[in-house]
């Protein structure tokens, strides 16, 4: 029986993962914020959900579910830090400095505390894989988007690190950066699709993959731009609207 951990369970990706893995048996514990979706699910898929109600911003919240997890069904076989917020910022604001904190906090460091109360049993196991969630935003700085591509950015740096911390510990660090999905760009996958395919990037244990393929084409391009190409070109873009208050 297949054993999964998902944060930002309660929708999106997250959610799409989660119902990928239990049409399969496995046996999810799924953190997000928004509890009543999360007891939806688990009344969808009964006696398959552990659900938990947490903000991957709190440590001793996630290391309670980490350990009750693991009491009731044992060390998990993967565990997969989705959870994530963007939101359009702009330096020159002040009260954009908090979305910025904010940005940080959850897409950087709730990926850190997701995987800590996991892994010294994984590798006492030599057993498991570790996924974060970044995005293609990651690869180069979007205008508007400073927080958001900033947060990506490390978390593609630090789920390296981690891979060659535990390489030739049985653990594997598998980071997926997905394209577009369900946004008017190009390249759209629905979250099912999306899910089915980062579900098979997981069972593969590669190292990086960028979902779908097609954008991994188009950022393969974007990191080869020359700087004043690429500046004079996305200097136009379009930018993500702020949601200041």
């Amino acid at each position: 029986m297949l054993k999964v951990v998902i944060s930002g369970a309660s929708s999106g990706i997250g959610q799409a993962l989660a119902r990928h893995y239990l049409e399969r048996g496995a046996t999810v514990a799924a953190f997000a914020r928004r509890s009543e979706l999360l007891q939806a699910l688990a009344a969808e898929f009964p006696g398959k959900v552990h659900d938990y109600a947490l903000d991957v911003r709190d440590a001793p919240a996630i290391q309670a579910a980490a350990r009750d997890f693991m009491a009731r069904v044992g060390i998990p076989d993967i565990v997969i830090a989705n959870a994530g917020v963007s939101r359009g910022t702009l330096t020159e604001y002040v009260e954009d400095e908090d979305v910025f904190q904010d940005i940080m906090d959850i897409n950087v460091l709730g990926m850190v505390k997701t995987f800590q109360p996991f892994l010294a049993a994984m590798r006492q196991a030599r057993n498991g894989t570790l996924v974060g969630i970044a995005s293609v935003a990651g690869l180069r700085g979007l205008p508007g988007s400073g927080a958001y591509s900033a947060s990506k950015a490390a978390a593609i740096i630090y789920l390296e690190s981690l891979r060659v911390e535990l390489y030739g510990s049985g653990v594997t660090v598998v980071t997926i950066s997905p394209g577009y999905i369900r946004t008017p760009m190009p390249f759209i996958l629905e979250a099912d699709d999306a899910a089915r395919r980062m579900a098979r990037v997981i069972e593969r244990g590669t190292s990086f993959a960028i979902v779908p393929w097609r954008m991994a084409l188009a950022g393969w391009l974007l990191k080869r731009l020359p700087n004043w190409l690429y500046d004079l070109a996305f200097s136009k873009a379009p930018h993500k609207s702020r949601h200041p208050g």
